[in-house]
Protein backbone atom coordinates (compact mmCIF):
# COMPACT_ATOMS: atom_id res chain seq x y z
CA UNK A 1 0.00 0.00 0.00
CA UNK A 2 1.00 3.32 -0.86
CA UNK A 3 0.72 6.66 1.05
CA UNK A 4 -0.66 9.36 -1.84
CA UNK A 5 0.59 13.14 -0.84
CA UNK A 6 -1.41 16.05 -1.90
CA UNK A 7 -2.84 19.29 -0.22
CA UNK A 8 -0.06 18.74 2.61
CA UNK A 9 -1.24 15.62 3.87
CA UNK A 10 -0.66 12.00 3.27
CA UNK A 11 -3.62 10.01 2.88
CA UNK A 12 -4.69 6.21 2.44
CA UNK A 13 -7.51 4.10 2.27
CA UNK A 14 -7.69 0.46 4.28
CA UNK A 15 -10.59 -1.95 3.04
CA UNK A 16 -10.52 -4.80 5.21
CA UNK A 17 -12.95 -8.36 5.16
CA UNK A 18 -15.56 -6.85 7.44
CA UNK A 19 -16.23 -4.09 9.74
CA UNK A 20 -14.68 -5.73 12.95
CA UNK A 21 -11.93 -6.56 10.97
CA UNK A 22 -11.97 -2.60 10.29
CA UNK A 23 -12.55 -1.46 13.64
CA UNK A 24 -9.41 -3.86 15.00
CA UNK A 25 -7.38 -2.35 12.93
CA UNK A 26 -8.32 1.20 13.84
CA UNK A 27 -7.96 0.52 17.49
CA UNK A 28 -4.03 -0.57 17.06
CA UNK A 29 -3.91 2.89 14.77
CA UNK A 30 -5.31 4.63 17.72
CA UNK A 31 -2.91 3.04 20.47
CA UNK A 32 -0.19 3.67 18.20
CA UNK A 33 -1.29 7.69 17.81
CA UNK A 34 -1.97 7.94 21.10
CA UNK A 35 1.54 7.14 22.12
CA UNK A 36 2.76 9.09 19.55
CA UNK A 37 0.84 11.88 20.42
CA UNK A 38 -0.16 12.39 16.54
CA UNK A 39 -3.61 11.63 16.13
CA UNK A 40 -4.94 10.89 12.46
CA UNK A 41 -8.44 12.24 10.74
CA UNK A 42 -10.48 9.50 9.66
CA UNK A 43 -13.47 8.00 9.02
CA UNK A 44 -15.02 4.61 8.97
CA UNK A 45 -17.81 2.91 6.65
CA UNK A 46 -18.00 -0.90 6.91
CA UNK A 47 -14.94 -2.50 5.73
CA UNK A 48 -12.78 0.49 4.98
CA UNK A 49 -10.93 3.30 7.10
CA UNK A 50 -10.30 6.72 5.15
CA UNK A 51 -7.29 7.89 6.93
CA UNK A 52 -5.47 11.26 6.75
CA UNK A 53 -2.26 12.72 8.32
CA UNK A 54 -1.21 16.40 8.66
CA UNK A 55 -0.04 18.23 11.32
CA UNK A 56 -2.15 20.99 12.39
CA UNK A 57 0.33 22.83 14.73
CA UNK A 58 3.06 23.33 11.72
CA UNK A 59 0.51 24.99 9.91
CA UNK A 60 -1.39 21.71 8.21
CA UNK A 61 1.55 20.44 6.40
CA UNK A 62 3.14 16.68 6.50
CA UNK A 63 6.01 16.96 8.93
CA UNK A 64 8.44 13.91 10.02
CA UNK A 65 5.58 13.01 12.53
CA UNK A 66 3.31 12.07 9.98
CA UNK A 67 5.74 10.21 7.72
CA UNK A 68 6.59 8.38 11.25
CA UNK A 69 2.96 7.56 12.01
CA UNK A 70 2.28 6.52 7.98
CA UNK A 71 5.15 4.15 8.34
CA UNK A 72 4.05 2.63 11.84
CA UNK A 73 0.19 2.42 10.33
CA UNK A 74 1.83 -0.09 7.51
CA UNK A 75 3.21 -1.91 10.10
CA UNK A 76 -0.01 -2.82 11.44
CA UNK A 77 -1.00 -4.16 8.02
Amino acid sequence: MSWKEENNALTQTFKFKNFVEAWSFMTKVAMVAEKMNHHPEWSNVYNTVNITLTTHDKGNTVTEKDRELAKKIDELI
